[in-house]
């Protein structure tokens, strides 16, 4: 989860409460102090502090050259307003299409190849190969903004990336239209206890409800067949077949990032008994949509509602 401490105190309150929803503060006095700290905030308050996932983030000055190695990140620093300050983004930023693709490495990422951007920010999701201290050594600062286990921490993620570019008032907005949207998708879903399994891949990692998407499964009431492999609480355990058949999933989703079809899972051995297979509820969902953390939230719940709510059950 990510924590914003920004410097100086008024900005706390502005990113704090004003992202959260002012009608959410708990005193009136903390509703005066966040309507005062929401209209001065701008990006002059630097510097500012951000406690990411790799501990402390100072950042004297506004970043005006970004590169993010974060697909999710990406989105979002275009959402909020950032987009003209990220000069470089990694081979799977592909939204929105003005993102700057290069041929940069999320997965094994390459110091030099960074550096020669001469960022003032870098934004990634992972720790990957020591990254993060290898930029430290040059100076560079360097944001964790990882995946979030609920829709809640996502929002957090967000506003730490709004205090970090210097867009709080954009980010406000956001934040606020994804918060009203999400909010009207899941009360208009389906609320049923519906076996749910969302496989990732053909090694059957799946997403538990310590995940985000499966965050959302749950709001909409589903019960998460993944969620008995996932003793670690990863959030993308991995099952096995027998446990996937044995926990007879009502609904199984996959993405069409995958290199097989649904007929292709309905195909496998010993998997016609399953539920979601004989009554032919296999879904297939966006990937960038539904791997993706960001202002493209509701559409997942959109996309997740529609498939709950096309499960057909068999007559009689």
């Amino acid at each position: 989860m990510n924590h914003i401490r920004p410097v100086p105190a008024a900005l706390f309150l502005a990113a704090s409460l004003a992202l959260t929803g002012c009608s959410q503060a708990s005193s009136s006095e903390a509703s005066s102090a966040s309507e005062d700290a929401t209209t001065s905030a701008s990006a002059a308050d630097f510097p500012v502090t951000i406690d990411a996932a790799n501990g402390e983030v100072t950042l004297d000055s506004r970043p005006e050259r970004i590169v993010s190695l974060s697909p999710s990140a990406t989105e979002i620093l275009f959402a909020i307003g950032a987009g003209d300050q990220v000069i470089a983004a990694d081979e799977y930023s592909t939204y929105p299409a003005e993102a700057p693709t290069t041929d940069l490495s999320a997965y094994d990422p390459n110091v030099e190849a960074i550096a020669g951007y001469e960022p003032d920010l870098v934004v990634i999701a992972n720790d990957t190969n020591g990254i993060v201290g290898a930029l430290a050594k040059l100076d560079i600062p360097t944001i964790v903004n990882e995946a979030p286990a609920t829709v809640e921490d996502g929002y957090d993620g967000v506003a730490a990336l709004g205090m970090a570019t210097g867009h709080v008032d954009e980010t406000a907005e956001v934040v606020a239209d994804m918060r009203a949207e999400v909010d009207e998708g899941l009360a208009a879903a389906p609320q049923d206890r519906l076996r749910i399994y969302h496989e990732l891949d053909e090694k059957l990692y799946a997403a538990s409800s310590h995940s985000f998407i499966g965050s959302v499964y749950d709001s909409l009431g589903a019960t998460n067949v993944a969620d008995a492999a996932d003793k670690q609480k990863s959030g993308y355990p991995q099952l096995t077949e027998e446990a996937v058949i044995a926990a007879d999933p009502e609904l199984i989703v996959i993405t069409d990032q995958v290199s097989y079809t649904a007929d292709d899972v309905a195909n496998r051995p010993g998997w016609e008994n399953v539920s979601a297979v004989r009554n032919g509820n296999i879904v297939t969902v966006d990937a960038d949509i539904s791997s993706r953390w960001g202002p493209r939230l509701p559409q997942l719940i959109e996309s997740i509602a529609d498939a709950m709510a096309s499960v057909k059950t068999p007559v009689g």
